[in-house]
Parts: C-alpha cells; sequence; structure tokens
C-alpha cells in the first residue's frame, strides 16, 4: 500500500483537498504541515485543488488566517474561480452568504436580486438545510432559471459539526428538473485547469488526494489519475466502498491508499 511519507519518485503533481485533509475550517490537522514540507522538499509541484465557491486569494487568505506555513504549495484551484469566468460579464442571481457575495463581486462579477434567467448557487447559510429553501427552488424552477453551482461539495465538516454544501442544493433542484451547470470536482474542466497551470505532466505522474468519494475519488478516477483516500474526513472513518468502480463504472479502478488523516 502506497505511503505518504514515502511516496513513488514518479509523483511530480500533488492535488490535494484542503477541506477534510489540510484542515477542518479552524485549524491545520496535526502533521500536515510537516507531510507538505516533505513533499516540497522532495521537489513535487503542490496544488491545492478545492470546491470551494470561492477565489484562490480568498482562500489564500482563509490558510493565512489559519497559519498554514508560506512555501508550502504552488497554487491555488477552487470551483469559485472556474465558475466566476464563466459568469464574468453576466449579471446573474446569487444564493449564498454575504462573505461569498463579497468575494466573487470583488472577482468582477455582477448580481441581481431579481428579474434574472441564471443564479450563481454558492452555498447557503449557516445552520439552513435544503428544505429551508423549498420556495426558492420552486420559484427558480417555475421561472426555468439555470443554476451555476459554484461548489458541488454537498457537505462539509466545520469542527465537529456536518455542514451542508451548495451541491446539495444543486442535487435538489435537479431532481426537481431543473438546469444545472456544475463547476469543480469531479467535472474534467477543473482537473484539466489544474493540470495546464502545473506544466502538463502526464497523469501517471499525478496523485490526488481526498476526502470525498462523489467529488475527490470519482473525479480523480474519471480523469484517470491516482488518488488517495481520506477516511477521516466527510465519512467519518468509513471504509473506502467495495463497489465504488462498478457503481460508477470504472472498471477496477480503486485509490492508491485510504488513509485515516494525513
Amino acid at each position: 500500500m502506497l505511503s505518504l511519507h514515502a511516496l513513488p519518485e514518479r509523483y511530480r503533481l500533488i492535488l490535494c483537498d484542503l477541506w477534510g485533509c489540510v484542515h477542518d475550517g479552524w485549524n491545520i490537522f496535526p502533521g500536515v504541515v510537516d507531510l507538505l514540507r516533505n513533499w516540497k522538499d522532495e521537489g513535487r509541484t503542490i496544488l491545492f485543488l478545492t470546491n470551494a465557491p470561492r477565489t484562490a486569494t480568498a482562500i489564500q487568505r482563509q490558510l493565512d488566517a489559519l497559519r498554514l506555513p508560506t512555501g508550502l504549495h504552488d497554487g491555488i484551484v477552487t470551483a469559485g474561480e472556474a465558475g466566476a469566468a464563466a459568469l464574468l460579464g453576466k449579471p446573474v442571481g446569487f444564493c449564498g452568504t454575504p462573505d461569498d457575495r463579497a468575494d466573487l463581486e470583488a472577482r468582477g462579477l455582477t448580481f441581481l436580486d431579481d428579474g434574472y434567467s441564471e443564479l450563481a448557487m454558492a452555498g447557503i447559510a449557516s445552520g439552513e438545510t435544503v428544505p429551508d429553501y423549498t420556495d426558492d427552488l420552486a420559484r427558480w424552477l417555475a421561472a426555468d432559471v439555470l443554476m451555476h453551482c459554484l461548489n458541488p461539495d454537498r457537505i462539509v465538516i466545520h469542527q465537529g459539526e456536518r455542514m451542508v454544501c451548495a451541491g446539495a442544493l444543486a442535487d435538489a433542484y435537479e431532481a426537481l428538473g431543473g438546469r444545472v451547470c456544475w463547476y469543480g470536482k469531479p467535472h474534467p474542466s477543473v482537473y484539466d485547469y489544474a493540470l495546464d497551470l502545473a506544466g502538463s505532466p502526464r497523469k501517471e505522474q499525478v496523485l490526488a488526494i481526498g476526502d470525498g468519494l462523489q467529488t475527490d475519488m470519482l473525479g480523480a478516477a474519471k480523469c484517470g489519475i491516482d488518488a488517495v483516500f481520506v477516511q477521516g474526513g466527510i465519512h467519518a472513518g468509513e471504509p473506502f466502498p467495495s463497489d465504488f468502480a462498478r457503481r460508477h463504472g470504472l472498471g477496477d479502478w480503486h485509490p492508491a491508499a485510504v488513509v485515516p488523516t494525513l
């Protein structure tokens, strides 16, 4: 089984998830700094690949606030950046937190409070769940609003608490028959962007690390790259599903390693 502390030389690019792997939104996990520093000392490229609906600049500010030492990564790729690039110059509706809105407006996006035919879905308020948005979903569906989901994560663990993310609301909208355009993992465009940013390495030189089955693992498998499944994140220590590849039509794909934490 692959060891994160003695990676094969062939892995020159590491695509590492953040929330649930590097931090919990409040603290950097023990041992992560030493591991990242070891990979950098070995000359590997590290990109943080996150489904956060925020810009790379905002995520860097968060990492600075969490006191992650500088120089331990080579870039940040976010679902929010990918969505923002697609929506620039197109006034749309918005659903998310005030901080998300301010961050995306600083990126150049323009939001409308009504009269829109497309919507930027960045998230929902803390403590709320999908049923709290029943009326909004019905209203968007009636107007045939195209939802742009800037965070395909369904849940995230924040200091031990499960919080609902934008992807769960987008799932509910699709189930009603609504139209959704997805950004971030597991969708191929975000991997294409990350690989291009890293100088287009061969896929056998790339290792993805994450705690999400629907996002990190499925995205890596569909991209054709190796992956490490971190059990201790959103799946709370559950084993990697033995039928994962079969359910998703992935042949004999399986993670290169399953670890409790980084």
